[in-house]
């Protein structure tokens, strides 16, 4: 999710969803040591529960990365050894090291050593053309045996050789069957799921299998979704928040981060999937995209945006 889920995208999520836990884009353990701290880890006390995902292969740098984070509040931190963009190839982390296992069990035992927080790893099924019964095997084993506190298994191999970064979104067949075994190989240690995870009803069908369910880019898209998660899946007894409230909320977080020097665009490009389905919602959209562009664009723009999609909303409710 790198690029996509920042602090502004996460401040909206949780407005969706008390209980998720929410995780970070990924983050460069190099970057966390010598970068702005304050930017690329700073976020609102109201995203809690929050988990950094950190990239990186050299068990030290990752040790000192997690323990600055740890000092800005996360919940967890997870080493990333699944994704298969551009940037992390040519850094050798990411999927990549899903052929060195033991390498990654390293920057686990020295990433718990490090910190009191969760440490835990989001893995591929396997890479290129490995086997994805041995290599993800091999992979839990390690880890767990590092220390690691959960394995998030994306259920599709990577392919380095031959697929762009996105098309390993997409191409790679999905196997959920195969972290179903690995669970049932498991049954002590926390396995949770991800991959072309399409709404919550699925996600918690998942949960009959394994530990936890990830959702990624239907969360992005659709982000309403994340409005059943605490009541569908945590058995919660609060209503459901309000989709109009939250779009008011949200034009009240942009006016502090506009107030304090920022651009109402990079609050509104996380809202433009909010009301998908909604009448009214192209429209929502079109005001969105071109007007928060525009310069001195502010929060006035949610509003405007809100109120053409409104009608659609007390159709629906009626």
């Amino acid at each position: 999710m790198m690029d996509w889920t920042d602090r502004h995208c996460r401040f909206l999520h949780r407005l969706l969803s008390r209980r998720a836990l929410l995780y970070t884009e990924m983050v460069v353990a190099d970057a966390v040591i010598h970068g702005d701290r304050q930017r690329l880890l700073g976020f609102d006390p109201a995203e809690h529960p929050v988990a950094l995902q950190l990239g990186g292969s050299d068990p030290e740098k990752l040790a000192r990365a997690a323990r600055i984070a740890a000092g800005f509040g996360y919940d967890e931190i997870n080493l990333n050894v699944g994704c298969p963009s551009d940037r992390v190839r040519s850094g050798t982390f990411g999927a990549c090291l899903m052929r060195e296992p033991a390498l990654v069990a390293d920057c686990v035992a020295a990433m718990k050593e490090a910190v009191d927080v969760p440490v835990t790893v989001k893995c591929r099924l396997g890479v290129d053309e490995q086997d994805i019964e041995e290599a993800l095997d091999r992979m839990a084993d390690v880890v767990f045996a590092a220390g690691c506190d959960a394995l998030w298994v994306h259920a599709r191999k990577a392919w380095l050789q031959g697929l762009s970064p996105k098309e390993n979104r997409d191409i790679p067949p999905l196997d959920y069957e195969r972290v179903y075994r690995l669970k049932a190989r498991l049954p002590e240690r926390f396995v949770g799921i991800n991959g072309g995870i399409p709404d919550i009803e699925a996600a918690k069908a998942h949960l009959d299998r394994v530990d936890g369910a990830m959702l990624g880019r239907a969360a992005y898209q659709s982000p309403w979704l994340l409005a059943a998660v605490d009541q569908t899946v945590f058995g919660s007894a609060e209503p459901r928040p309000e989709i109009e409230a939250v779009a008011r909320a949200m034009a009240d977080y942009a006016a502090g981060h506009v107030a304090a020097g920022g651009r109402v665009s990079q609050v509104t490009r996380h809202m433009v999937g909010l009301f998908h389905g909604v009448p009214g919602a192209r429209r929502y959209r079109q005001i969105l995209s071109e007007g928060a562009t525009r310069p001195g664009a502010g929060p006035e723009i949610i509003l405007e945006a809100l109120d053409a999609v409104l009608p659609g909303l007390e159709r629906r409710a009626a």
